[in-house]
């Protein structure tokens, strides 16, 4: 049967890759040997296993191994191959796709790390000799003729550290789950929020319009004006109805203080848009004077980098929101590298799509009422996210109070 040899190195057994690399090869049909396996001896030693893998037919090895790569095992080493994109936004047949994970690209004999790496994309080499470097690159973004990384020979991909129990999310585990003690998680994302400042990392929050509908929009912009969040993701919606409740004091409608449905205010949220879109945008609206609270204006008063990514339901939109889907994504991906801890919070789309630009090492929380939100981001990837399914009321009110300097 065609075979061929796979590596294994890091905490192989703690992460259980070795084990999920193995079970993957018996699932799809292949069988192993292991050739050579030698143990780390302590917690900080890492271990090394050497696997000869065969299969029944060429490409169903093929198969394997591709699938095997993307748990982090590598094949013979060899020279990566590239092949010229044949087009402006196409790559060649047979592309290597990224995954999130840290990953190198062999060349002339040096390991290239890939720069800015996020998961389905391709792979450029450029640049001569000492100068030679890899990037990471959106299938919209390749240009006709860049040298795209082919197959998985000569790319290797650094399997995911093992979770560490010490560590302060060690008790949260990956799964979505309510029955967590939700002060002691809240408590650990708060000290995560100053440990990634006190390293000059940036935190990114990611929001849906609940925060506003709950009340909770207090909360999230108190602890823009302290500081502790770097950059927001949102959309129209969120946006639109923050700016419904600086100007209106309701959130669709409903009077935020009383619970009660106003007289027409089913019609807030279009007089909110029509009037940020009269002053030209939400920058100039705080500028004139017209908008004077809120999340947005936290934003620009305090200096936090927004983008505002549109949808085909949005009413308006408000002049800020970016409606072209690639000019949006790339407007996130700018904003990613410096990135050390990223909050979602009440949002299943936005909370997907940022999670498919964040590299594996980037700690993610998704918070939701919905376990399927948590969910559905580490189906499509986001295997570094921690779940807490709880209301974003509750989780903002208790982050604010955790946080040092926020002020209600």
């Amino acid at each position: 049967m065609p075979s061929e040899t796979l590596h294994l190195d890091g905490h192989i057994i703690d992460s259980l890759t070795l084990s999920k690399v193995l079970d993957l090869i018996l699932r799809e049909g292949g069988q192993y040997r292991i050739d050579r396996f030698d143990v780390g001896a302590t917690r900080t030693d890492i271990s090394h296993a050497v696997l000869t893998v065969s299969a029944p037919e060429g490409p169903m090895l093929e198969h394997i191994l591709h699938i095997a790569q993307q748990h982090g095992a590598t094949r013979v080493v060899g020279e990566a191959h590239t092949e010229p994109a044949p087009a402006d936004g196409v790559f060649p047949e047979g592309f290597y796709a990224t995954t999130n994970l840290e990953t190198a690209v062999r060349q002339e004999g040096r390991w290239l790390p890939v720069e800015n790496i996020e998961m389905d994309c391709g792979l450029v080499v450029e640049g001569e000799n000492e100068q030679k470097r890899a990037r990471c690159v959106p299938i919209h973004r390749v240009q006709r003729g860049e040298a795209v990384g082919v197959g998985d020979t000569g790319v290797r991909v650094t399997p995911p550290e093992r979770r560490d129990p010490t560590d302060i999310f060690g008790f949260m585990g990956a799964e979505a789950s309510t029955e967590r003690p939700k002060e002691l998680v809240i408590a650990a994302i708060a000290q995560a929020i100053r440990d990634a400042h006190v390293a000059g990392q940036k935190v990114l929050f990611v929001g849906g319009p609940a925060i506003l509908h709950t009340g909770a929009g207090r909360y999230l912009e108190a602890i823009l004006r302290a500081g502790w969040i770097d950059a927001l993701f949102a959309g129209n919606a969120l946006a639109t109805h923050d700016i419904e409740r600086a100007l209106f004091g309701t959130s669709l409608g409903v009077e935020l203080t009383t619970g009660t449905a106003m007289r027409h205010g089913h019609e807030h949220h279009l007089r909110a848009i029509n009037r940020i879109r009269a002053a030209g945008g939400i920058r100039a609206a705080v500028e004139k004077g017209i908008l004077k609270s809120g999340v947005l204006h936290a934003c620009v008063t305090c200096g936090v980098d927004f983008v505002l990514a549109g949808s085909i339901r949005d009413d308006g939109p408000l002049p800020d929101v970016i409606t072209d889907a690639m000019q949006a994504q790339d407007a996130m991906r700018k904003r990613v590298p410096g990135v050390g801890v990223a909050l979602m919070v009440a949002t299943t789309l936005h909370s997907i799509a940022t999670g498919n630009l964040l590299p594996a090492s980037v700690r993610t929380v998704c918070v939701d009422s919905d376990a399927d939100t948590v969910i559905k981001l580490m189906d499509r990837g986001t295997l570094q996210a921690y779940g807490l399914v709880t209301d974003c009321e509750f989780f903002l009110k208790e982050l604010a109070a955790r946080l040092p300097g926020v002020e209600l």
